[in-house]
């Protein structure tokens, strides 16, 4: 038994026992194929590899796959390997590809030994052509499902292609071929093909050689009588192919006597397809028939009979038995497989079963073996991950690390198949959510594969409710935004679809949103610009437009000022942004119609105090109304000291700017700034605060105002009720971005202009900020030397 054989015996799936980090290579192919200007030029006929390299196919094909898992494969990345003297390929497998005739010519050139085409929707007879036309060293051809190439599948309705359509003596042109695989084909029941004369019976009769067949899906394929002269077939696979029985294909079947591996399995879909005259001599003629087998998967059908155990004479003289009778010759020598998932009257749950691995539904370890012999049957594999999901769900799966392989595999595998990506995302939750295997978590590389996995899918069925609530939920599983910084980008655009697309009472949107915000309140500078630069801004102002509109203060809404205060912190460019989207329209309208909602108040102030920030949108905000709504908001209660505190770091920076800058006559400038000074002294110092600093520049800036002493009084109180409540936290912010220097200076001077020593409000939180840090100091010196 060579290699290829020995793959086709379905076993029990194993999840890689050894999880390793990725290799450099990988990494650097990944690299190349999402920078493909460092190895190649684009032409308008497609790239073309810079002058004087060379790829051989140790590159090339590891190549193709990374781009492709990236990208998807396009005819302009294929024509790199137009040239073969510079690139070298042997096996191509092309999956949920756009590639055109023209584009996989220019692969097949390099006579490949093997050759994959799943889902490549865009070619056509003509690729089946040059398939042999380029066939001398193949070995292995896989067509299908969802690849049109061959003539009966060229929509015949004009009858156009005939047998002479096909290319003459396959048999010469791919004299090596051996593995063969012809998935969902449809052989026509109306001319040009005769009942005696059809597209694959010509085939068959050439290609005698074959050791493996797969004709998964095919239909109208007949008697299958041109599968008596394939005498070296050692697998047949011929699952969902219909009519069995009725076609006399059972007799032809029989005489494979090198038969291995047989696959006659079939799915729900077709009920009557399995059902079978007379189950247990139909099985019994094919256990007797084929001496070798090895491998059979029966799953869907009857074959397995009612369930009675059955004895022959032979059995009755050694008391062997077999709960499935057609198997009775098989008791003394067990195949090696034998598929029974979904076969009629519960046969997997039976106990004697001459079988050493037997895929069904009956426990864990028969269904993670139908999922190993079902990867390649979709509509099976969707059950399948079902039976998975209730495991899971009620904790009754023992093999985390096993189930998690297979559900990323059929993932990845099947990205166009809604219902797979709906069982196997929400399969996924549950795995992800599991806290007793936390090593499967802690694993960088299993941790990416998940996230990856898990975007792809969303991104193919983005407007699916189901996938969308799947997906967040297990997101929200994971360290957010740690965890997916690599997917920063599509993870960002995936979220801004859900909020802007999903119902907006819905719960899609709500988990979506609080995602987006999670991410937004952790990245750096340029990521939250990246944000801004994908319409994070202009989204969150639409929620906020339909909420007023709909006069509704929700939560959505509040996550979504939350987010733009996340967004706009220290950076500029998404401030504007908030201005020239009306936002401050919208803040004057939350303030009227939602004055009591203490949440919503302090997260549109925390974002304004961001806009204040910045220089040159200050000019913007001196209005009068928005001037007497921040001087109003001083003396606010809400939420603590939060919006008060707020309120008064807006007016701060609006007058560290000067008298000048002050432009409005009313409210005047002395009466706010009078009126910022009372509410400071009302806060209490030991108040915990529900806010967050990186940086403390904007307000050390302010601590230097000489001009205007209510900016250094609010800047003073900030750092010293900060460090006072959380000097782990802060006080070494302080240290590093030198605020002890500025607090002595401000100290310095508050002592100069108090003749009669004694100390004011502004001298004595300065001096606070300063002890404060030094004890900071003074307690991790201590704690280093121990």
């Amino acid at each position: 038994m060579n290699l290829t054989d020995r793959q086709r015996i379905p076993i029990k799936f194993r999840h890689k026992e050894e999880r390793v980090p990725e290799s450099l290579f990988c990494l650097c192919l990944k690299f190349v194929a999402r920078n493909l200007n460092t190895i190649c030029s684009e032409t308008p006929e497609g790239y073309t590899l810079h002058e004087g390299l060379a790829l051989p196919s140790e590159i090339c094909e590891p190549f193709i796959e990374a781009y492709q898992n990236i990208n998807g494969l396009l005819d302009g990345f294929a024509h790199l390997f137009q040239d073969v003297t510079k690139t070298n390929l042997i096996s191509v497998h092309i999956h949920n590809s756009s590639i055109t005739d023209n584009g996989l010519e220019y692969l097949l050139r390099h006579n490949l030994y093997e050759l994959t085409l799943i889902n490549c929707q865009n070619l056509t007879h003509r690729t089946y052509a040059n398939i042999f036309k380029y066939s001398a060293n193949l070995r292995s051809l896989t067509i299908g499902p969802n690849v049109q190439i061959t003539p009966l599948n060229n929509e015949l309705t004009n009858c156009s292609q005939t047998l002479d359509d096909i290319p003459k003596d396959i048999d010469k042109k791919a004299p090596n071929l051996k593995h063969l695989v012809l998935r969902a084909i449809i052989e026509p029941s109306v001319m040009p093909y005769s009942k005696d004369h059809t597209f694959l019976g010509d085939m068959l009769d050439k290609l005698l050689q074959l050791r493996v067949l797969d004709l998964s899906y095919c239909l109208n394929l007949g008697s299958l009588q041109n599968l008596c002269q394939l005498t070296n077939l050692h697998t047949l696979i011929l699952f969902d192919v219909h009519n069995l029985q009725e076609n006399g294909a059972i007799p032809h079947i029989c005489s494979l006597q090198s038969l291995v591996v047989l696959d006659i399995s079939q799915t729900e879909s077709f009920p009557d397809q399995g059902v079978y005259k007379d189950e247990n001599k139909t099985l019994g003629q094919i256990i007797k028939c084929l001496p070798n087998l090895m491998s059979l998967d029966i799953s869907g059908t009857n074959l397995a009979g009612k369930g009675t155990a059955e004895y022959s004479l032979c059995d009755s003289l050694s008391g062997k038995k077999s709960d499935i009778p057609g198997l009775e010759y098989r008791v003394d020598n067990p195949l090696e497989f034998l598929g029974l998932y979904h076969t009629m009257h519960n046969a997997c749950r039976r106990h004697d079963i001459p079988a050493k691995i037997i895929s069904g539904d009956a426990n864990e370890e028969q269904i993670f073996n139908a999922a190993a012999s079902c990867m390649d049957k979709p509509k099976l594999l969707q059950n399948i991950l079902n039976d998975l999901y209730h495991l899971l769900r009620y904790d009754q799966c023992t093999q985390i690390d096993q189930a998690l392989d297979i559900v990323l595999e059929a993932l990845t595998r099947y990205v166009q198949e809604k219902l797979i990506q709906i069982s196997g995302s929400a399969t996924l939750f549950y795995i992800v959510k599991n806290k007793d295997r936390p090593l499967l978590l802690n694993d960088i590389t299993v941790k990416r594969r998940i996230i990856t996995t898990l975007l792809t899918g969303m991104d193919y069925h983005n407007y699916d409710e189901t996938m969308m609530r799947n997906g967040c939920l297990t997101l929200c599983q994971l360290r957010i935004p740690q965890d997916v910084m690599f997917e920063f980008k599509r993870l960002v655009q995936m979220l801004l679809h859900i909020v802007s697309t999903s119902d907006h009472e819905g719960f899609v949107q709500r988990i979506g949103i609080y995602l987006l915000n999670s991410v937004a309140c952790q990245v750096n500078n340029k990521q939250k610009n990246e944000l801004g630069d994908a319409g994070a801004i202009k989204k969150m102002m639409a929620i906020i437009k339909d909420r007023l509109h709909r006069r509704v203060c929700d939560d959505v809404l509040e996550v979504a000022w939350s987010t733009m205060w996340n967004v706009t912190d220290e950076a500029p460019k998404n401030c504007r942004r908030f201005l020239d989207g009306y936002g401050m329209k919208y803040f004057i309208g939350c303030l009227k119609s939602f004055p009591d909602k203490n949440e919503l108040m302090r997260n549109m102030m925390g974002l304004l105090g961001n806009v204040a920030e910045v220089k040159e949108l200050r000019p913007r905000l001196m209005q009068p109304n928005f001037i007497s709504e921040f001087s109003e908001l001083l003396f606010s209660t809400q939420d603590g000291i939060e919006v008060s505190y707020n309120a008064a770091g807006v007016i701060a920076h609006l007058a560290s700017d000067g008298h000048k800058a002050w432009t409005i006559k009313t409210p005047s400038r002395y009466k706010v700034l009078d009126r910022m000074t009372k509410a400071i002294q009302n806060w209490n110092l030991d108040a915990d605060r529900n806010i967050n600093y990186r940086s403390f520049e904007p307000i050390l800036q302010l601590a230097q105002v000489r001009h205007t002493p209510q900016c250094a009084h609010w800047a003073a109180w900030a750092l010293a009720n900060l460090t006072k409540v959380y000097p782990e936290k802060y006080c070494s912010i302080v240290i590093a971005e030198g605020g002890l220097r500025i607090m002595s200076e401000l100290l310095e001077e508050q002592s100069a202009l108090n003749l009669n020593n004694q100390p004011g409000v502004i001298h004595s939180l300065a001096q606070t900020v300063i002890n404060q840090c030094l004890m900071y100091m003074k307690n991790t010196v201590e704690e280093s030397s121990q």
